[in-house]
């Protein structure tokens, strides 16, 4: 009945934070319950460090132009981009202006092929979708994120230590919020969702009460 109320509405919704902050756990959520087309930015950032360490291409920017302009998104889900190298390397090539000129082009594209839409990242608001329906910032402390990821990348490496992680993650922030080219910022309208406080259902809750608002109108 919830679909059906507002099917024939369209709605975009941008989700940005930090790494770890529940931005991806709260945007997938909210596209799922509300049959929306999802997209994260970090995946596509992964999958280009991901291309460019395998290939070793001499022009990395012909090299990804070529690569985007042929991406089927679905196929992601299937490739391992979740290792520390990967991890490391896509946060180096996020400050260069050029490669994300060619990641900012296929998520514009995305999100004119798909009026309902929700995608999540660092600059959605900011850069991608400023004009999205509805803006969704989330924070947690950086003690919750680092347990979060600790608990995520465990599973993979048994050696790994939750001081390493925290550390790492603190450098990420630091290096999102200081670059030159599209630094995490959180939009004028952004609606702050703290997920250090909240558990995934009371983050679905809140979150949809707020896409339940814009859909109405």
């Amino acid at each position: 009945m919830l679909i059906l109320k507002y099917k024939n509405k369209k709605i975009q919704i941008s989700c940005d934070g930090g790494a770890a902050t529940g931005k991806s756990t709260g945007a997938k959520m909210i596209a799922k319950k509300y049959k929306l087309r999802f997209l994260s930015s970090g995946l596509l950032y992964r999958y280009a460090g991901y291309l460019i360490l395998k290939y070793k291409p001499k022009n990395k920017i012909k090299f990804l132009k070529l690569k985007f302009d042929q991406l089927n998104y679905k196929k992601l889900e299937k490739i391992n981009l979740q290792t520390p190298k990967i991890s490391e390397y896509s946060a180096v090539i996020a400050k260069v202006g050029a490669i994300r000129k060619v990641l900012k082009k296929f998520q514009i594209n995305f999100s004119k092929k798909n009026k309902n839409c929700c995608i999540e990242g660092r600059d959605i608001s900011t850069k991608i979708l400023p004009k999205s329906d509805l803006k969704f910032f989330f924070v947690c402390s950086l003690n919750i994120a680092a347990s979060r990821r600790y608990k995520e990348l465990k599973k993979r490496n048994s050696e790994l230590k939750l001081l390493d992680v925290k550390k790492a993650l603190r450098i990420r922030n630091i290096s999102d919020t200081k670059r030159k080219n599209s630094p995490l910022l959180k939009h004028r309208d952004s609606v702050v969702i703290d997920t250090g406080k909240l558990s995934k259902q009371a983050m679905l809750k809140k979150m949809s009460k707020y896409v339940e608002r814009v859909l109405s109108n």
